[in-house]
């Protein structure tokens, strides 16, 4: 059985490595001339509030359904070899790694746009859930794109 870390789409509570992830997209194919990331990370401020800590909870199954479409569905939408998409569901301090994308393509230009095209269709499709943690105390963070 493959290592957790081998899938390219996938759900941990452990951080990641990008430079893995890259690694592993080019090794995946010697077409690849770019490789465009997006690596969201955990702020110490929000909507006028220090944060302390944001924490992830996920639709157990559902979320990792709706990220493996997502990666299908890029690799149909945009000229693009390969997809590695991982996010965290666990307690992240400030500055702490969230959620990565990866794409792999010939061209740069197919590789930014699938790439922004993921991350924007994946706050809207996928049901994980946001927490922050202030010193006023817990709360859920409304959704948005």
């Amino acid at each position: 059985m493959a290592e957790a870390k081998d899938r390219p789409v996938r759900i941990q509570t452990d951080d990641f490595s990008v430079e893995e992830e890259v690694l592993r997209l080019r090794e995946g194919s010697l077409r690849v001339g770019a490789v465009v990331t997006f690596l969201g990370t955990a702020r110490d401020f929000s909507e006028g509030r220090s944060i302390r800590a944001i924490e992830f909870e996920q639709y157990s199954g559902m979320a990792l359904r709706e990220m493996t479409r997502l990666k299908e569905d890029a690799l149909k939408r945009f000229a693009i070899i390969d997809v590695r998409i991982v996010h965290r569901v666990s307690r992240i301090a400030p500055g702490g790694q969230i959620v990565l994308i990866a794409v792999s393509a010939e061209h740069r230009k197919a590789a930014f746009e699938a790439c922004l095209w993921c991350i924007d269709t994946l706050k809207k499709t996928v049901p994980l859930w946001k927490k922050e943690t202030t010193e006023e105390g817990e709360s859920w963070v409304v959704p948005h794109p």
